[in-house]
């Protein structure tokens, strides 16, 4: 992690906002801000912070030069803009896996390049081209000053794992913003709240999904797959829209409106229903500044499909520099491309499509976790061939069922459905609100002291999205 959770919890965090709070003019704050970002930055990626102060300075060039140019120039300069960002993102996360797919060629080896990856390269990215590409189209003036683009681009609670901001949402709010007690209160519960999901529930999936798949493949049956797979489930989406809620509140205490990220993909009935619940901004992101210029839905249906194969596995070499991410996203186009084109799919009962939704993401995240395409083989066959029942794999298998992952794995099953939005609506207009939202303030405090409890102890405490 960038700081250490106790560090970043109990020095660094109520350092800023103190800090924050003192001053009254936003240019101060937005100083304020950048400084802690960069600081918060560098105690990850001490040399690499370079890197991103770089792709700042070249964005904000090159939207300078564009805002003042015109015709073809504006399109030589964001052409430039999107290889110079391209660029640097495949330098430094997919050499290695270029190296290693020539090397698979007969009579090839290369050395592989071994460039450690900067933290949040994906992220700060896209967050960039959407600077330039907003520029481009005339979405944002290109005039405004440095330290508004690197605040943007370099923002703390999100430069690590999003959710992917785009600089015409959040422009305003960089020159004019308020802050009052209410909002910085509900960030602060936004954010114990994720930080319960990635420390209480991720976590304790983390440490069995790692066991589990780092065994014998023999030693692996049926059930310890299942496990495995639904495990690991639940450790992404707690891990990642845990993080998010972070984020969200983070923003929201420092007078931010932060883009939702999730919305309950596990209630989804559909794949394509799927993409609209999780991961939201990467999805929008690539709708936004990929798909639609593309040509989107508007040029035919054999440019639809190219099109939307284009988004799918974009989308899943963009989360890791390996050939699962490519296959995990091309499962998901080809299962979203059946759906539109075989309207019995769209007409299943909500329950059976929801079923037949969650088997289709779980086993395509079996092969996302894998380390290769050979062990998601292995891990899926093992799920609906491992009827070998041995007294090794049955010890292996209840190794991983202590009372606290079973507390987490069925707390993980409830809380990924909309449980909270049912609460809701079934006390709508019964008076009792005030008093559900006051108990929700005492949760979050509580579970933020399990969590700082847990973190002290010193536990297994992996982001994942932290190396996308």
């Amino acid at each position: 992690m960038v700081f250490s959770s106790l560090t970043f919890l109990c020095v660094f965090l109520p350092v800023t906002f103190l800090l924050y709070v003192t001053l009254r003019s936003t240019a101060a704050r937005n100083w304020l801000l950048i400084a802690a970002s960069l600081v918060f930055y560098a105690f990850g990626e001490p040399v690499y912070i370079l890197l991103m102060l770089a792709s700042t300075v070249v964005n904000w060039l090159l939207g300078r030069l564009m805002a003042r140019a015109e015709g073809g120039s504006r399109k030589l300069l964001v052409t430039i803009a999107v290889v110079a960002n391209l660029g640097m993102l495949g330098v430094f996360k997919y050499a290695d896996m270029f190296v290693s797919t020539l090397n698979a060629l007969p009579g090839v080896t290369l050395p592989l390049p071994g460039i450690a990856l900067p933290l949040g390269i994906s992220f700060f990215t896209f967050q960039a081209l959407s600077y330039v590409i907003d520029v481009y189209r005339g979405d944002v003036s290109g005039e405004d000053g440095y330290p508004k683009v690197l605040l943007f681009i370099s923002f703390f609670p999100q430069i690590i794992a999003g959710p992917i901001i785009k600089y015409h949402d959040i422009e305003a709010q960089i020159d004019s913003r308020s802050l009052n007690a209410a909002e910085v209160a509900r960030g602060l519960r936004r954010f114990c709240f994720g930080m319960a999901k990635k420390v209480l529930v991720s976590n304790a999936m983390a440490t069995c999904v790692d066991n589990l798949y780092a065994l014998e493949p023999g030693l692996l049956n049926a059930g310890s797959a299942w496990l495995a797979a639904i495990a690991y489930l639940l450790q992404i989406y707690f891990d990642f829209s845990g993080y998010s809620d972070m984020a969200i509140g983070l923003g929201h205490m420092f007078g931010f409106q932060i883009m939702e990220n999730f919305n309950y993909p596990y209630a989804s009935t559909s794949i394509k229903e799927f993409w609209r619940r999780w991961h939201i901004s990467l999805s929008t992101w690539f709708k936004e500044y990929l798909y639609i210029p593309l040509g989107g839905n508007r040029k035919g249906r054999v440019r639809t499909v190219v099109n939307k194969w284009a988004v799918f596995l974009l989308c899943g070499l963009w989360h890791g520099a390996s050939w699962t991410f490519v296959v995990w996203g091309i499962i998901h186009g080809a299962f979203s491309m059946l759906e539109e084109y075989c309207p019995k799919l769209r007409q299943l009962p909500r329950w059976l499509g929801h079923a037949y939704t969650l088997l289709v993401v779980t086993l395509a995240f079996v092969v996302f976790r894998a380390d290769t395409l050979g062990q998601a083989g292995q891990v899926i066959a093992a799920m609906f061939t491992g009827f070998s029942f041995t007294n090794q794999s049955m010890v292996e298998l209840l190794r991983q069922l202590t009372p606290s992952f079973v507390i987490a794995f069925v707390c993980g099953i409830v809380f990924a459905q909309p449980v909270r939005v049912s609460v809701q609506k079934a006390i709508e207009g019964k008076g009792c609100e005030r008093a559900l939202d006051a108990l929700s303030y005492v949760g979050a405090f509580v579970l933020l002291a399990l969590c700082l409890v847990q973190l002290a102890g010193g536990g297994y405490n992996p982001f994942i999205y932290f190396r996308f």
